[in-house]
C-alpha cells in the first residue's frame, strides 16, 4: 500500500507496524503538510459490519481522550471497504528500544512509568480498558515524553470475558494478566498488572516470565509468582519492589485498586529515589477477601453503619496461620491497628542481602497460610552472623506500642527496631523474645516509618524461621 493516497490527502510512506487487525504506516497529511500515524484495520475484517462498527465506535472513544501521555487520535475514515484511524505521528522510539539498549536509570523508569501510569488513568475515567499494555505500545517523542498508544483496539474487538469469537486470548503474553489469560472478566485491574509487569522489565532488562510459546508464558503469569526485582537490581527500594510486586499480584482484588493508586505510589518511590520525601502516599493493606471474585460492598457498609449508631465500631482482624508449627489465630494486639506492608528482607554484611526478598508481602497480606522465611541455615539454630530480619513499612512516620507475631516455626529468638529509613536501623525498640504463635512485643521509643523484626537465633529443630503473619498497634 505504499504509494497510496486515502481520503485524497494520506500519502502512506513506510509500513512501521504490523499486528493480528491492522497494520500501522507513516504517511503524509497532504492537506496540512503534516507526518501522520495510520492505521488500517486488515481486510478480512474490514467486511464483517460487526467488527467495522465497533471499530468505528473505538475510533470516536478514542478520538476523546485528550491527554499529553496518551497518542491523540486526528481522523477517522474508509476508503474502498478499508477502514483506518489517522493519530498524531510520535517520531522516536518505544520503550522496548530504550531496554534493549542498557540497563535505565531508577528515576528514569520511575519519570516514565508515572507517565504512562496518567494515561492509563486518565483512559480507565473515560470507561476505556486497554489491554495491551507493553513497552511496545509506549512511545517517546523527541523531549522524551511518554505517550501511550494503540488503546482499546483490542477491547473493541472482543466479544466476551477478553476473547475473540474463534476462542483466541487477546494481549501479549509476556505481559498478559492471569484473569486475561484465563479468559475471564478484563478490567481496568488488568491493565495495572501489565504495567507492573512493564516496571519490572525496564529495571531488570527482562521479562518476569520467559517462555518457548504464547502458553508456556500464560501458565507462569497464571501460577508463579513474580521474581524479586531487588535480586536482580539491588538498588532498587524495597518500597518500589513492593510496589512491583503489589502490581503484579495474581488477583486482580490484591492489586492497587486503581491506576491511580499506582501512579501515586509510584511518585512516592520518584521522590525517594530522587532523595525527597514530598507526597507521602501511605499503602493501603491487602486484604484477604482480594484473593476471591469480588463482592458487593454494600453489606459491609450497612453493617458497619448500624454499628457506629449504636456507639462505637469494633475493628478487628484474622490472621491464621498454617504450617508444619501450626500458626493459630492473631488478632491485632491494642485497641486498634496500624498497617504495615512487608517491604524488604534485612541481611547486612556479613550476609549476602537475600533472604526471600520475594515473599516478603506474605507477612502482611492478611493471609496466615503465606509466609516469609529467613534461608535455610544448615548450622541451625546458629545464623553465624549478627541476624537477619523482615523490613515493615508504617507508610508514614508513627508510633507502635506492641507488634505481635504468628508463626509456623515456634522457638526462634528476635528483637524488633525501629529506623527512618528500610536500610537502617539503630534504635532497639523491645526486649529479646524467644517467638511462639501470637508473640507481642511490647515496643518503647521514638517515632518511625520502618520496623525490622531482627530475627538472632533459629528455633530448635528448624533450619527456618517464618513469619506468617504481622500485627502492629
Amino acid at each position: 500500500m505504499v504509494g497510496e493516497v486515502l481520503a485524497g490527502r494520506y500519502e502512506l510512506e513506510e509500513l512501521v507496524g504490523t499486528g493480528g487487525m491492522s497494520s500501522v504506516y507513516r504517511a503524509q497529511d497532504t492537506l496540512l503538510d503534516r507526518k501522520v500515524a495510520l492505521k488500517i484495520l486488515h481486510e478480512h475484517y474490514g467486511t464483517d459490519d460487526t467488527y467495522v462498527a465497533r471499530f468505528r465506535h473505538e475510533a470516536r472513544a478514542v478520538a476523546a481522550l485528550s491527554h499529553p501521555n496518551i497518542v491523540t487520535v486526528i481522523d477517522r475514515g474508509d476508503e474502498d471497504g478499508r477502514q483506518f484511524i489517522v493519530f498524531e505521528y510520535v517520531e522516536g522510539e518505544n520503550l522496548k528500544r530504550l531496554v534493549e539498549r542498557g540497563p535505565v536509570p531508577v528515576a528514569t523508569v520511575l519519570e516514565l512509568a508515572v507517565q504512562v501510569a496518567r494515561g492509563l488513568s486518565f483512559a480507565h475515567q473515560h470507561g476505556l480498558v486497554h489491554r495491551d499494555v507493553k513497552p511496545q505500545n509506549v512511545l517517546l517523542n523527541g523531549s522524551g515524553e511518554a505517550k501511550v498508544t494503540d488503546f482499546g483496539i483490542a477491547r473493541s474487538l472482543s466479544v466476551q470475558h477478553g476473547m475473540t469469537q474463534t476462542g483466541t486470548v487477546l494481549g501479549t503474553s509476556d505481559y498478559i494478566a492471569p484473569e486475561q489469560a484465563q479468559g475471564r472478566r478484563v478490567d481496568a485491574q488488568s491493565d495495572v498488572y501489565s504495567l507492573g509487569v512493564v516496571l519490572f522489565e525496564l529495571l531488570t532488562g527482562r521479562v518476569p516470565f520467559p517462555g518457548e510459546n504464547f502458553v508456556a508464558v500464560a501458565m507462569r503469569h497464571i501460577n508463579e509468582p513474580p521474581p524479586s526485582v531487588r535480586e536482580l537490581r539491588p538498588e532498587v527500594s524495597p518500597r518500589l519492589d513492593a510496589a512491583v510486586r503489589r502490581a503484579m499480584a495474581k488477583e486482580p482484588g490484591d492489586r492497587f485498586p486503581t491506576m491511580r493508586a499506582f501512579c501515586e505510589e509510584l511518585d512516592v518511590c520518584l521522590a525517594e529515589a530522587r532523595g525527597g520525601t514530598e507526597g507521602t502516599y501511605v499503602l493501603p493493606p491487602q486484604t484477604a477477601v482480594g484473593r476471591h471474585r469480588r463482592t458487593s460492598p454494600w453489606p459491609f457498609l450497612v453493617l458497619l453503619l448500624a454499628l457506629i449508631a449504636i456507639g462505637g465500631v469494633v475493628a478487628f482482624l484474622v490472621l491464621r496461620g498454617s504450617g508444619t508449627g501450626g500458626g493459630g489465630t492473631l488478632t491485632p494486639p491494642g485497641g486498634g491497628t496500624i498497617a504495615l506492608s512487608g517491604v524488604g528482607a534485612y541481611d547486612p554484611p556479613p550476609g549476602d542481602g537475600r533472604e526471600h526478598n520475594e515473599r516478603v508481602h506474605f507477612a502482611t497480606d492478611h493471609d496466615g497460610s503465606t509466609y516469609w522465611k529467613t534461608e535455610t541455615y544448615h548450622d541451625a539454630p546458629s545464623l553465624n552472623k549478627p541476624g537477619v530480619g523482615l523490613v515493615l513499612d508504617a507508610g508514614k512516620d508513627v508510633v507502635l506500642h506492641r507488634l505481635k507475631i504468628a508463626t509456623s516455626t515456634p522457638g526462634f529468638t528476635a528483637v524488633i527496631k525501629g529506623g527512618d529509613s528500610p536500610t537502617d536501623f539503630t534504635a532497639v525498640l523491645s526486649s529479646s523474645e524467644t517467638v511462639q504463635d501470637g508473640t507481642e512485643f511490647r515496643l518503647s521509643g521514638g517515632t518511625y516509618r520502618y520496623y525490622l523484626v531482627w530475627i538472632t537465633r533459629l528455633g530448635q529443630g528448624y533450619q527456618d524461621a517464618r513469619i506468617n503473619e504481622v500485627g502492629a498497634g
